[in-house]
């Protein structure tokens, strides 16, 4: 059970635990992708029945904070994934994120949010989902691979609910809810070169747990494997 599903169901009791699982980002940088991100049918776990699995597209915009940097998120950010079950045990396979640059604000910097290689989406009470990212930096000056974090050490977000799920339509079931992680620490910049010491100073980084946040507005459409043909 998922960000989405999960309060839709919340009457049936606490989810199962789930197995963590790691992806790749594929580098799109598109803003919503619909479906064309879906794990393919043949990525999906051994055994897996196509009938029982889906695919969920998600966009979500709001707001960031990392250290000094105020990040409007007013351009969507898109994260696709699969879920389903193998033998009665709940899966999940991710897809993709793509994101395009975000201006930091009052700077010339941008930043891009990158899948940081773990995402677990199925919910329970304490939380309705983890991801890891990090965020590609560009300005003036600015190397390429300079990032906030990196694959070894990158921002980890434990995402709360804020609004609970909403369906806007049935079929296709789609469903918009909210999500915040005012938790979280912030590493240095990584890749960056001698710019390094200079942006983690103007953008106050390493930033401590309770320094930090997101808030997200997010909506989902959801299509079943079984579906597709």
């Amino acid at each position: 059970m998922t960000l989405s599903a999960a309060a839709l169901a919340a009457s049936t009791g606490a989810a199962a635990a789930v197995p963590p699982h790691a992806g790749a980002d594929t580098g799109a940088g598109m803003r919503d992708r619909g479906f064309e991100d879906c794990p393919a049918l043949s990525a999906l776990p051994e055994g897996a029945d196509p009938a029982k699995w889906r695919c969920e597209a998600m966009t979500a915009t709001g707001q960031l904070t990392l250290g000094r940097a105020d990040v409007p998120i007013d351009r969507p950010l898109a994260i696709t994934f699969a879920e389903g079950t193998v033998d009665g045990e709940f899966r999940q396979v991710f897809g993709a994120m793509a994101a395009t640059p975000l201006r930091v604000r009052g700077t010339p910097l941008s930043i891009t949010p990158r899948y940081g290689g773990y995402s677990d989406f199925q919910s329970n009470d304490e939380r309705r989902g983890e991801l890891d990212l990090t965020f590609r930096i560009s300005g003036p000056g600015v190397p390429p691979g300079c990032s906030i974090g990196s694959e070894p050490d990158p921002v980890h977000l434990v995402l709360m609910e804020t609004d609970p799920p909403e369906v806007v339509t049935p079929d296709p079931l789609v469903v918009t809810f909210g999500v915040k992680d005012n938790r979280f620490a912030v590493p240095g910049t990584s890749g960056c070169g001698f710019l390094g010491p200079v942006l983690d100073k103007v953008l106050r980084l390493p930033s401590p747990a309770g320094a930090n946040g997101i808030d997200l507005d997010a909506r989902v459409t959801m299509r079943s494997y079984g579906e597709v043909g």
